[in-house]
């Protein structure tokens, strides 16, 4: 979207919003956070043990092997090592591209069951976080295993706020962009900085074993949840060439990020509750996701022993691709493309044809509808009845249903997902798409910290199946014939 067309939508919400009394300051409260543990199972698990062993004959060789199968369901693909044909076999390896079926670990943080369409976060199913909960609140049960009772949040929130202030330094990096940056590549940058100006917190500076204390490490999960909307705001603003505007310690975490948007530093603004409701429930729909794409980048970058803002700068990195978070802003552009409904089945024998690419259907995990993707189409009629129609949804309907009526998409799975709708409210709210990056930065902490707890980690360092030159040996260059 051209800069003009984002300030036009930017007055559009602002006209939206409400204006309220003055701020008024919190007093400092330390957060007294339990350590991380793990949800208790109310419910138990989907399936009993599946424990057991493969029995594996190799017909190359005639010799059979006993795999152990673990109560989960799982074989350790380094046992399949000893099935070998003889000294210049190295064992068998597993050739997954794209890691379709491989764990690289095991997590008690999130649940997918994408033949079901189903998503829970330590337990919880996400219709019900997203109905009832907050993103801050999800969070800390992402980061440490269960809901937190009343002056658990109270306290964590306090810590959370007192942290959202970023160093001017990083606000200077900023601000030395270019302004047509875009805000995803700013964040990117901008995150990685933050390890400069906190080299107490870096385990090649400081030692291997920082992360062990509990405050230096919940220090960081304050600092990074508190910073990335602040940072992201700022990324925005500089893009519209304005200056950065400063969180405001009394208010929620969805409002400040709508506050830091529009009020323009009026810190008497406040943002519609209801446009912040919405996007706090987005957040919540956007935290975590398990092993995604992004996520693994910030797991495997941990695996190293790097500090955790040069983690999440990387996963930051990897949630910026189309393929991945990017796909909110693919879905506007191709909205836009398509333009009217009369349009639609045009688009649509263009894609049966693989003339085109259809956005916000699909998902990798999901091969039924999306979860997070019925709330979010909730969500933007809500949207929409305070800020007015959007063109591009009549668009969207139009498109969702002669797919899921098409034999084409309804053969191959392609839903709906998050990011169909999710575009729509983002550009009707005036809120930049880099807040998904925001959201999950819930999620990327959870893993981080369950990482460090985990014993089984280790530097990720995924095997390769060789396709190359066996061997050659090397000639000057004046013996080389041309090829």
């Amino acid at each position: 979207m051209e800069i003009w067309e984002r300030v036009k939508a930017r007055v559009t919400v602002l006209s939206a919003h409400l204006a309220v009394s003055d701020p008024v300051g919190l007093g400092q409260v330390l957060p007294a956070i339990e350590p991380w543990c793990t949800s208790a199972h109310t419910s138990g698990t989907p399936h009993g043990s599946l424990k057991g062993s493969l029995t594996i004959v190799d017909e190359r060789t005639g010799t059979k092997y006993q795999v152990p199968v673990s109560e989960d369901g799982t074989v350790k693909s380094i046992g399949l090592k000893k099935i070998t044909t003889g000294k210049d076999d190295k064992g068998i390896t597993l050739y997954d591209p794209g890691y379709l079926n491989t764990a690289p670990v095991r997590s008690s943080i999130s649940y997918t069951d994408g033949d079901e369409g189903i998503l829970r976060y330590r337990g919880f199913p996400i219709q019900e976080l997203a109905e009832s909960s907050t993103f801050i609140e999800v969070a800390y049960l992402l980061m440490y295993g269960n809901l937190p009772c009343q002056s658990e949040l109270a306290d964590w929130e306090s810590a959370v706020s007192q942290n959202s202030s970023v160093p001017q330094g990083v606000l200077d990096i900023i601000e030395s962009m270019p302004h047509d940056a875009h805000p995803v590549g700013v964040l990117v940058s901008a995150m990685s900085a933050l390890s400069l100006f906190y080299p107490d917190a870096n385990p090649s500076l400081m030692g291997q074993d920082i992360y062990k204390s509990k405050q230096v490490r919940d220090k960081q999960i304050f600092r990074i949840l508190g910073q990335a909307p602040t940072i992201a705001a700022a990324a925005y603003l500089r893009m519209a060439g304005k200056p950065p505007v400063l969180p405001l310690e009394n208010l929620s975490y969805a409002d400040n990020c709508l506050y830091m948007l529009d009020s323009m530093g009026n810190k008497s603004y406040r943002p519609n509750p209801r446009l912040a409701r919405v996007l706090d429930i987005i957040f919540i729909l956007h935290a975590e996701h398990e092993m995604n794409c992004s996520t693994a980048a910030a797991r495997h970058l941990a695996s190293s022993g790097v500090d955790v803002y040069t983690a999440v700068s990387g996963a930051v990195g990897a949630i910026y691709g189309p393929l991945h978070g990017g796909a909110v802003e693919a879905v506007l552009k191709m909205l836009s493309e398509i333009g009217t409904v009369e349009n639609i089945p045009e688009f649509i024998q263009g894609v049966k044809n693989k003339k085109r690419k259809v956005s916000g259907f699909g998902h990798r995990v999901y091969k039924s509808y999306d979860p997070r993707a019925k709330v979010v189409k909730k969500l933007a009629d809500e949207v929409f009845s305070i800020v007015g129609k959007d063109p591009l949804m009549e668009v969207a309907v139009a498109l969702e249903k002669a797919a899921l009526s098409d034999e084409y998409f309804v053969k191959r799975k392609l839903y709906p997902n998050v990011d169909f709708y999710a575009g729509l409210i983002y550009r009707a709210m005036g809120v930049p798409p880099t807040f998904i990056a925001v959201s999950r930065m819930a999620g990327y902490l959870s893993h981080w910290c369950e990482s460090l707890d985990d014993p089984d980690t280790k530097i990720m360092r995924p095997q390769q199946v060789y396709t190359g030159v066996w061997l050659r040996h090397y000639e000057a260059v004046i013996e080389r014939t041309f090829k």
